[in-house]
């Protein structure tokens, strides 16, 4: 074969490795684009952005969320084998509502009143093993929780540090000091980031050295201090749900690993993952087991006594049917004679100083339920106290009846010349 022979040979034979490089690389790129196209398929399918990305890697399709149900989980928050919290969480992924309620670790779960001793309180089940206050926080609130998560504060610390803090508004100046915990709290009032350490000492604080604690309208004492806890697990999942914080997986597990101790396991929690990280938590709802704290005889112990009926109906609206309103949530709460005034020449303006939509639509329902006329409703910037402004030609029978419906609120004067009376809902109403 002649040398010009030879050289046209191997020029057709690159051609035809090129060609064949080519038609490979097509066909790739077909099989990567069709295998694509389903997958984001599937993902739009399931709801699209990380949702819809989630569900599909954890294999769910277009039914599964509609069998998913709630999940209830009992929240433990352990320091030297003590426990300061004590909370029922709930998540309904299908209506993207969740809710926490607080049990004040004082709670009473004896049998005879007429004989109270510390260990009829719920925290010291505690030191017998959690399947015991699991127990008789089932039997408390009527709930069947199967669930619990029990973390030592240095998971809280440690998780708060890996998400970079979290804006606060501490309510109050903190100063306390107890050398046995080797506990310092030093925290001034006002909107803050807080480290990891900052962290645990706002939702540890319960009183100063001197004594004063929590203004009474807050929650005074343990109250005071749950409220506390609430407000910044709510802001704490907020910064935790932040997208750029879902790359960091790998060191919540770590930090899981180490200071976590619960009954979940990873096939029942990856189900609810990829909805949970699209929650608004506006829908979040919260709140404490209502009663009051009280001694107990003969011993003169201090317990906190469970309004069982109250409670009830708090269950009800919290974990039960927490999109109505309860038949008794639209009657007034207030014990004021109103019926020798005409509510409906009043005009009223409720404005939100909350993230929780929820509390601006039952405080409307409440005032309207009760015979007033809401004529304005807006937003305003947060604030920690809820505030009823009136006219000087409000009488104080009607200022007094507003109170009672909403059960808070500092009255003051001045506000819109339009309107007699502007209601602020703050952080402070339960709802």
């Amino acid at each position: 074969m002649s040398k010009a022979r030879r050289a046209v040979d191997k020029k057709e034979k690159r051609k035809r490795k090129k060609g064949t490089g080519k038609k490979i690389f097509l066909f790739i790129l077909l099989v990567l684009l069709i295998v694509g196209g389903i997958i984001g398929y599937r993902v739009h399918q399931n709801g699209g952005g990380w949702k819809g990305l989630l569900a599909t890697a954890v294999g769910h399709d277009a039914n599964t969320l509609k069998n998913l149900p709630k999940i209830y989980c009992l929240l433990l928050g352990q320091s030297e084998n003590l426990t300061d919290t004590i909370m029922i969480a709930e998540y309904d992924p299908q209506e993207q509502q969740a809710s926490i309620l607080s049990i004040p670790r004082d709670t009473y779960i004896g049998n005879n009143r007429a004989n109270v001793t510390a260990w009829d309180k719920i925290n010291a089940v505690y030191q017998t093993g959690v399947g015991n206050v699991l127990k008789e926080v089932n039997e408390l609130t009527g709930l069947d929780i199967k669930y619990y998560l029990k973390v030592d504060t240095q998971a809280f610390k440690k998780l708060v540090d890996a998400i970079g803090g979290v804006e606060f508004d501490v309510p109050i100046d903190m100063k306390y000091d107890d050398r046995r915990q080797n506990l310092h709290i030093n925290l001034k009032a006002g909107k803050q980031k807080l480290d990891g350490n900052k962290a645990e000492q706002v939702v540890r604080f319960r009183h100063n050295n001197d004594g004063t604690t929590y203004p009474y309208e807050y929650g005074m004492e343990d109250l005071g201090r749950m409220k506390t806890q609430r407000n910044f697990l709510t802001a704490l999942a907020k910064q935790t749900l932040k997208v750029e914080n879902i790359f960091k997986i790998n060191e919540f597990i770590d930090i899981a690993n180490e200071y976590v101790e619960t009954n979940l396991d990873f096939d029942t929690l990856k189900d609810y993952v990829p909805y949970i990280v699209e929650f608004d938590m506006a829908n979040l709802k919260t709140g404490q087991v209502p009663g009051k704290s009280d001694q107990g005889p003969p011993n003169g112990v201090w317990v906190y006594f469970a309004d069982d009926a109250k409670l009830k109906k708090m269950i009800d609206d919290l974990f039960i049917n927490p999109n109505k309103l309860d038949e008794e949530d639209k009657k007034s709460n207030s014990t004021v004679d109103t019926s020798s005034i005409d509510k409906t020449k009043l005009k009223i303006e409720v404005l939100n100083g909350t993230s929780s939509n929820t509390k601006l639509e039952k405080v409307v329902a409440k005032l309207k339920n009760a015979g007033y006329t809401v004529n304005k409703t807006g937003n305003t910037t947060e604030t920690s106290s809820t505030t009823i402004i009136t006219r000087g030609d409000v009488s104080e029978l009607v200022q007094e009846d507003i109170k009672q419906i909403l059960e808070t609120g500092a009255i003051t004067t001045g506000g819109d010349a339009t309107v007699n009376i502007t209601i602020i809902i703050g952080k402070d109403y339960e709802g």
